[in-house]
């Protein structure tokens, strides 16, 4: 028997309508000057003031790992940012949480229940991540070796770009897209990093012809359409709407959410042209009052431009297949009709580890907070749309969020 999954109450009057009241990010890049521990109080700092809230008002802190250390990551689960932060005994639980680049939408499901139940009061979201500035032959090693089944795939030589090469190949060959289609995804988001003061390549411009000449990494995947490691670090503030009154004039609520996991091993994927996403938007649709036509502007994640097309079909944005060339029209860059990655996204304001997903939804939650920089701030928007994917893009998940004014509500 198929359970339904109850739509979630479109009234935003709930007093303990879990919504973001902040966010804080620094800039993602190489800082070998800065600390990790540094970025993360610097971080907090940042969405603290954004929120309106004092640190010893928050009770839970909820942590997104690290990838570039195992002791830094044991530090943070041990409770150091609790003792940094100033909130020994204020602080009621320390935690993290951990699904790869889908993570950052788990935590907001975790921490959005923890306030709906009354166990938390606000909750601090945060990550820090130092890939820029670590050994790059561990940072390879472990991405070749981390999440690649170690049977079958990791003999072959299955790594983390062959994986986004075998993805690309499949929807391109589905699609029908070109390379130059699929470039002109990366030139998109480079186009969103160029408005963005945080991200890596804010100064850098990128064409089509740039990507096709660069390096051939994993055909048909070429060196300017890879991420690069990044330094970087990004926060969230999440509290109940009735306390969100008290402090400000508008907020983010969730209006809907849903999430599919495909598979562990690529290779048991039969649909590697379409993963999970149609299932993760339709169970995410079907939990709120609207849908793809409703939004103003997406956050797909975008590791590889074929993760990011693919994602944008699956969740009804274009027509099946039409996804590159949609974004090589200029729909979805700055001036267009549907914005998407307005951060710059992985592949151009930084891939900062499983943060990389995290700085997606901070940047969804600013624009609907209206609090990006003029140049990429989103005129009215009122609607958006999150999606994560981890692993070998094991998972799909898909967050709709709204923005709330005091206005709106008695």
């Amino acid at each position: 028997m198929t359970s339904v999954q109850p739509k979630l109450s479109t009234d935003a009057r709930s007093a303990n309508d879990p919504v973001f009241i902040g966010v804080g990010e620094i800039p993602s890049g190489r800082y070998p000057n800065r600390t990790f521990i540094g970025d993360l109080v610097e971080v907090a700092s940042r969405a603290l003031a954004d929120s309106g809230l004092h640190h010893d008002e928050i009770d839970t802190i909820l942590l997104i790992p690290c990838l570039h250390s195992f002791s830094d990551q044991a530090d943070l689960i041990f409770s150091r940012l609790v003792e940094e932060l100033g909130l020994s005994k204020a602080a009621k639980s320390n935690f993290m949480v951990h699904s790869g680049g889908s993570t950052s939408d788990n935590a907001v499901r975790i921490a959005a229940g923890l306030i709906a139940s009354g166990h938390a009061r606000n909750v601090l979201v945060l990550q820090a991540e130092r890939w820029g500035s670590a050994d790059l032959t561990e940072m390879v090693t472990m991405l070749t070796m981390n999440g690649i089944p170690k049977e079958w795939e990791q003999p072959s030589g299955i790594t983390f770009n062959a994986i986004g090469a075998l993805i690309t190949q499949r929807y391109m060959a589905e699609s029908g897209s070109t390379p130059e289609d699929m470039a002109s995804v990366c030139v998109a988001f480079r186009k969103w990093a160029n408005l963005n003061p945080n991200a890596m390549y804010r100064d850098k411009t990128l064409t089509i012809e740039e990507i096709l000449a660069s390096k051939l990494v994993s055909d048909p995947i070429r060196a300017k359409e890879c991420p690069m490691l990044a330094d970087g670090a990004a926060a969230f503030v999440m509290t109940a709407a009735e306390n969100a009154k008290r402090k400000s004039d508008s907020w983010v609520r969730i209006a809907g959410s849903g999430g599919c996991v495909s598979h562990y091993s690529l290779g048991q994927e039969i649909e590697a042209g379409k993963l999970g996403w149609k299932i993760a938007a339709d169970r995410a649709y079907e939990h709120s009052s609207w849908g793809a036509k409703d939004a103003d502007f997406a956050q797909i994640y975008d590791s590889y431009a074929a993760v990011t097309t693919i994602g944008a079909e699956g969740l009804g944005l274009c027509p099946p297949g039409e996804a590159a060339r949609w974004f090589r029209s200029g729909a979805t860059s700055p001036g267009g009709a549907f914005p998407m990655n307005t951060n710059g996204g992985l592949l151009s304001a930084g891939h900062t580890g499983v943060g990389g997903g995290l700085a997606l939804l901070i940047e969804g939650v600013r624009q609907l907070l209206g609090r990006a920089e003029k140049p990429r701030q989103i005129e009215q928007a009122r609607r958006g749309i999150i999606g994560g994917s981890g692993g070998s893009y094991m998972d799909a998940q898909v967050l709709l969020l709204e923005r709330i004014e005091k206005g709106d509500v008695q």
